[in-house]
């Protein structure tokens, strides 16, 4: 399952996500993983919690970010939760807005099929988001 947080850049939407995967940690049963474009939230998360800078491992496109999220699950059985910051930017979509419906149905595809839940942060208001996403809208500011 894949659900969304979003709203403009500056409206708060990190401090969501930090507060949301903390909180999960403490009753988690598998794994959680942060990915995230930088380090700058890792005294922020909970030492439990694994953090991945996604820029650190080339991805360029929305594939290769689908890629990406594959290699995490083949190598992590025991995925519970996994949370995107800046989602349109690791996923490299911020530029090739076309994909994101495309990319948010096979993210959930592939969390359905293995079981384990996606949050995403992704900077844009409601009512740019596709008809066929809004039911994954949990937080809009």
């Amino acid at each position: 399952m894949v659900q969304l947080i979003l709203g403009k850049k500056g409206k708060g939407k990190t401090k969501i996500v930090l507060e949301m995967v903390n909180k999960e940690i403490t009753s988690a049963n598998g794994n959680i993983v942060y990915l995230d474009k930088g380090i700058d939230h890792m005294y922020e998360l909970n030492n439990k919690i694994r953090l991945i800078n996604v820029t650190e491992y080339g991805v360029s496109n929305a594939d290769e970010f689908i890629g990406f999220i594959r290699g995490i699950l083949s190598q992590d059985h025991d995925l519970e939760q996994i949370y995107f910051d800046s989602f349109l930017k690791i996923a490299n979509l911020d530029s090739n807005m076309d994909r994101l419906e495309e990319v948010i149905n096979k993210l959930n595809d592939i969390s359905e099929a293995y079981g384990f839940k996606i949050v995403a942060s992704v900077s844009m208001d409601e009512a740019e988001l596709p008809e066929s996403l809004k039911s994954k809208v949990i937080v809009s500011l």
